[in-house]
């Protein structure tokens, strides 16, 4: 094992074990069997260890996503996708309360690997009609949720005590972006575990213009990226994205 493996594999030990996630420089060193000349030479101070840290954390957990073959209902993948994301923040409290900290004042290449697969998965969404927004909202919604539950589940665990909480926001964030035909459609959830949002969304009368111009642009906008028409210029395929991308997120 190389030094600067070595360094790092014992940083990740000392924060999964820290009381409060924070370690010190000096506990690597001595941990790693190295001087503070070899630490530093190789990330440079003590935010680019941690940062170094969170992106050999997050390697592990975007391992199986990007091993998982796309399945052919792209919205069993983010329901799926969600689920995941908690139960990793749970296994790692330290290491996901770090890789959402302030301090961390460069995001990791990991965290915006993650943003794009679950856009991806947003955009095979919105391309089969189901999306109601545009992809890149829609992801911006959804990550927001997901991260914020996941940290209050591993922040404020003796409040946030409720086993139905991570599901219930994932239903009611997905009742927002996704068409009613996809939230409401019977078999999505465990029996007698419909969310309050998911069930009102079942019985509710659809409107028969609003939902359907939003997902409608936001199919074509999915479509039209998928194969760009060769009849638009550059600039013109720019500003047809750009009336989609307000008519999906315009409602």
């Amino acid at each position: 094992m190389s030094t600067k493996a070595r360094i790092l594999e014992v940083a990740a030990a000392l924060v999964a074990r820290s009381p409060d996630g924070d370690v010190s420089t000096r506990a690597v060193c001595e941990g790693a069997g190295v001087g503070a000349p070899a630490l530093y030479r190789h990330f440079g101070d003590k935010e680019g260890l941690l940062s170094a840290v969170v992106d050999h954390g997050w390697d592990k957990y975007l391992a199986t996503k990007r091993e998982r073959p796309p399945g052919t209902d792209p919205v069993e993948d983010l329901r799926d996708g969600w689920t995941t994301h908690v139960e990793f923040a749970r296994a790692n409290p330290n290491l996901f309360r770090l890789m959402h900290s302030p301090a961390m004042r460069t995001p990791p290449a990991a965290a915006l690997e993650a943003h794009r697969i679950l856009t991806a998965d947003l955009q095979r969404a919105a391309a089969q009609g189901k999306l109601r927004l545009a992809p890149e909202l829609a992801a911006q919604m959804i990550m927001s949720a997901n991260v914020g539950v996941a940290l209050m589940l591993v922040s404020r665990p003796a409040t946030f005590t409720d086993e139905s909480v991570s599901r219930r926001v994932r239903d009611a964030v997905h009742a927002t972006v996704f068409t009613p035909e996809v939230t409401a459609t019977p078999g999505t959830t465990s029996p007698g575990t419909a969310s309050p949002v998911t069930a009102e969304a079942a019985s509710a009368p659809a409107e028969p213009d609003e939902p359907r111009i939003p997902s409608t642009a936001a199919r074509l906008n999915a479509l039209l990226r998928q194969s760009p028409p060769p009849a638009l210029t550059r600039a013109e395929g720019v500003l047809l994205k750009e009336w989609l991308d307000r008519l999906s997120n315009g409602f």
